[in-house]
């Protein structure tokens, strides 16, 4: 590592100077590890990680996007994880929340990109327009992709938050009039992480950033390039309306009886079965709720492809990698099928424990006239 490096201070030496105790430390070092899926016995290495690692330095660039990634982040449920990126990740640059404007905020991301070549890691919210040579946004002069370009030349990887950013999202949707483009299919030679979802949790921004620090390296990436702690599980599977679904019980308008007791959400438009992301076990908003759980379908949003799935409130009816279990109407036949054929096994095993029970009785009955009779 370098000396540059070694001059700067730790993460836990950072998060010291914002007066949290050790105490706050270990909690959130557990925090974070659970969340990213280690077992209790990583704990330790994480701690260690941010006791003796030097921050990392951080460029964040905001494109064609609503800065809900951002938004998502400050509303996490565990203080510190905010403070990752805000405070204790050398954030150089970032339109959104330094304080510097203009051209003090350039100054302050070339300085970073020259002293830290190599070493820095770049954030990108935010899709890029490629149609009209760019020119639907231009930040300090440049254009969104003249901007990436420059910014990638020197990154040690890219994050991609949000589905802006790592699918196209909603500026990509059909007809698509800026050509808006997610950042892999422009920068080809960086690592890049996909962290969609409009926008991605909190902890799990937290996470990756953590990840990397903790061992150095990008967490293991699904095909989409997803960090596979995070979305390696359809939302489906996770949801807590998912024994509804087994069952046969779903909501046929949101303001139904079915609805209110907590009944599936598939035949309201529901796109859990076809969404892998975390938002059936982390909770959003400072912990208040899963989306599903506030009572509104999974809309998809960490998907490939988002907001041209179709209508948000009408079901799918091919279910990607359920196929065994068919669609909905099906599962709802089957579990009343094996309702009714577990009904009609007991009854008769019923009957026949009774007939035995009878039989026992006349037999014994027998037995004892027999005993009086002689």
């Amino acid at each position: 590592m370098s000396s540059k490096r070694n001059a700067q201070e730790t993460y836990y030496e950072s998060i010291k100077k914002q007066g949290y105790s050790r105490r706050d430390f270990m909690k959130f070092s557990a925090f974070i590890a659970a969340y990213m899926g280690l077992e209790s016995t990583m704990i330790g290495q994480v701690a260690k990680a941010l006791e003796t690692t030097p921050r990392l330095p951080v460029i964040w660039e905001h494109f064609q996007e609503c800065t809900c990634c951002s938004e998502s982040f400050i509303r996490s449920d565990h203080p510190i994880v905010a403070d990752i990126i805000l405070d204790k990740i050398s954030l150089d640059y970032t339109q959104t929340l330094m304080a510097a404007s203009g051209h003090q905020a350039e100054a302050a991301k070339h300085d970073t990109m020259k002293k830290y070549k190599g070493e820095y890691i770049l954030c990108v919210e935010g899709s890029v327009p490629m149609g009209d040579d760019g020119n639907y946004c231009c930040i300090a002069g440049k254009s969104a992709k003249d901007t990436l370009i420059e910014a990638a030349e020197g990154a040690k990887a890219i994050i991609a938050w949000g589905s802006c950013a790592a699918s196209g999202c909603v500026q990509a949707a059909k007809p698509n009039p800026t050509k808006a483009t997610p950042i892999h299919k422009i920068i080809k030679n960086k690592p890049i992480i996909r962290v969609p979802g409009c926008p991605p949790i909190g902890e799990v921004m937290a996470g990756v950033i953590v990840h990397v620090v903790t061992f150095g390296r990008l967490p293991e990436l699904d095909k989409q390039g997803r960090p596979k702690a995070f979305y390696a599980k359809r939302v489906h599977d996770s949801c807590y309306r998912r024994p509804y679904y087994d069952a046969g019980l779903f909501a046929q308008s949101f303001d139904d009886q079915n609805a209110k007791d907590g009944y599936c959400l598939y035949k309201v438009g529901c796109k859990g079965p076809l969404t892998y992301n975390s938002c059936g076990t982390i909770k959003w908003n400072n912990g208040v709720s899963y989306p599903i759980q506030s009572g509104h379908g999974c809309i998809g949003c960490s998907e490939d492809g988002f907001w041209d799935f179709g209508p948000f409130y009408e079901r799918a009816t091919k279910l990607p990698g359920i196929e065994q279990e068919g669609v909905a109407d099906d599962v709802g036949k089957v579990a009343a099928g094996v309702l009714a054929g577990g009904i009609a096994v007991h009854a008769a095993s019923a009957a026949i424990s009774k007939r035995k029970e009878v039989w026992s009785r006349i037999k014994r009955g027998k037995s004892n006239e027999e005993n009086i009779e002689s």
